[in-house]
């Protein structure tokens, strides 16, 4: 893994983007839905494979968190997050149903 210290979030979506996850998903009602495909999954048709959190050095709002998700269909993307007090929570409780395969986390 990479010295987290130097980690940003755009040099995490490249490393996902080399690994295969190259689509984009975004939460429409109660389910992920993949930009690129137009499909929709629920949380039980997604596993999330790693997820990588980021906290602002200067400023508290810039927290965030990226979760590579592979779908039952072998659909691979991303999705990203804010966390903290600017938690999208409608997000973060649908990612609270999705079985971790890989408890990989990078503080960057």
């Amino acid at each position: 893994m990479t010295n987290s210290k130097n980690i940003t979030l755009i040099d995490v979506l490249d490393q996902l983007k080399e690994k295969g996850f190259e689509s984009s998903f975004k939460l429409e009602g109660k389910a992920l839905q993949c930009l690129e495909s137009g499909k929709s999954y629920s949380s039980h048709a997604l596993r999330i494979v790693e997820y990588h959190r980021f906290e602002g050095k200067s400023n508290p709002s810039d927290m965030s968190v990226v979760f590579a998700i592979q779908c039952d269909d072998g659909e691979k993307g991303t999705i990203i997050s804010s966390y903290g007090t600017y938690a999208d929570m409608p997000l973060i409780t649908f990612m609270d149903g999705v079985k971790i395969l890989d408890r990989t986390e990078v503080t960057g």
